[in-house]
């Protein structure tokens, strides 16, 4: 029986690699062994990316709800407990949107928090 070569398999590996790492400098879209490294790297960057991205919005829905809280006199840690108190269940998201886009609803919330934690 006649030995199988694993040439068109490798060079599906190698085309995979190297299509993802269009785009990069010099021999790290060039040489299979350069883009693979490139790649995995990126990939991992990528990850860890995706993770932090949800952090950052975390932390920019928080920055704007404090902002709109002390507007309406609360400090953010207050406004947060008097709204848990108040029995109000809204996520920090819709919380941001509301600072930004409907002032006068968040105020109405702002003063219930007071109310709660006074």
């Amino acid at each position: 029986m006649a030995r199988i070569k694993g040439g068109l398999n490798a060079k599906k590996k190698h085309n995979r690699v190297l299509k993802l790492a269009k785009g990069y400098r010099g021999a790290r879209s060039k040489q299979y062994r350069i883009a693979k490294q490139s790649v995995m790297r990126a990939l991992t960057s990528a990850y860890a990316g995706r993770k932090q991205k949800k952090r950052q919005y975390r932390q920019l829905w928080i920055a704007r709800i404090n902002a709109a809280a002390r507007i309406n006199g609360l400090s953010y840690s207050k406004f947060m407990y008097g709204l848990k108190l108040a029995g109000v269940e809204m996520n920090r998201k819709m919380l941001a949107e509301m600072a930004v886009n409907d002032a006068e609803g968040f105020a109405s919330l702002a003063e219930l928090a007071k109310s709660k934690v006074a």
